[in-house]
């Protein structure tokens, strides 16, 4: 195996290889600047233009933070994601990127029903993926535990600014403790920063 660049030189060997199989060798500036404050447990803002990888960040980070490898029934990552179509997506991306592991990938569709969704889910799962809405109702109706979780990110929060998505959001993260959380972004916001009188509290900022 050759020698990756930081950071991913301190990444879990098995995502090591897993980049090494995918011919990903050099990381990008956001990266490079992000992974290690991730790393860190701190509850991080990470915001900067598209195309820079921050999807594939919040993959790498979560695959790193479980170890790779499945562990009880509830959930210890949340990915939460403004819709069905972009929940679809990273699900789909997450799925390869975690074929060979033990990692069990799992997305909370709005298009399933409550009582499906949670059967399946109580069947055990590492990473759940969700919109607001389902991820509401599930706790909501008790089918998701949060007593496991080590990571709850948001991808692409920019849909924050959504007067519906954000109270959702603020009626979610109260039962969420001794969790990190880490918000991905394409700029901050008053609406964003605004989250650390809630559940950012002393929260670090990478802007690239």
């Amino acid at each position: 195996m050759s020698v990756l660049p930081m950071p991913f030189k301190k990444l879990h060997a098995t995502i090591k290889e897993l980049l090494e199989n995918l011919e990903i060798s050099e990381p990008t500036t956001f990266q490079t600047k992000s992974i290690p404050v991730i790393k860190s447990g701190a509850n991080v803002f990470c915001t900067g233009p598209a195309e820079l990888g921050k999807t594939t960040t919040l993959i790498l980070t979560t695959m790193h933070k479980l170890k790779c490898e499945a562990v009880g029934t509830a959930p210890r990552a949340i990915i939460l994601v403004e819709n069905r179509e972009k929940a679809l997506a990273i699900y789909d991306t997450l799925t390869a990127y975690t074929r060979y592991n033990s990692l069990r990938v799992y997305l909370a569709d709005e298009k399933i029903h409550i009582d499906l969704l949670k059967s399946e889910i109580f069947e055990g799962v590492d990473i759940l993926i969700a919109t607001p809405q389902s991820l509401n109702k599930l706790l909501l109706s008790n089918g998701v535990s949060t007593s496991s979780l080590m990571l709850f990110s948001i991808d692409d929060a920019d849909f924050l600014s959504q007067r519906a998505a954000f109270s959702t959001l603020l009626s979610i993260t109260p039962s969420i403790t001794k969790c990190q959380f880490v918000l991905y972004a394409q700029k901050m916001t008053p609406k964003l920063q605004s989250l650390d009188s809630y559940f950012m509290e002393y929260a670090k900022i990478v802007s690239v």
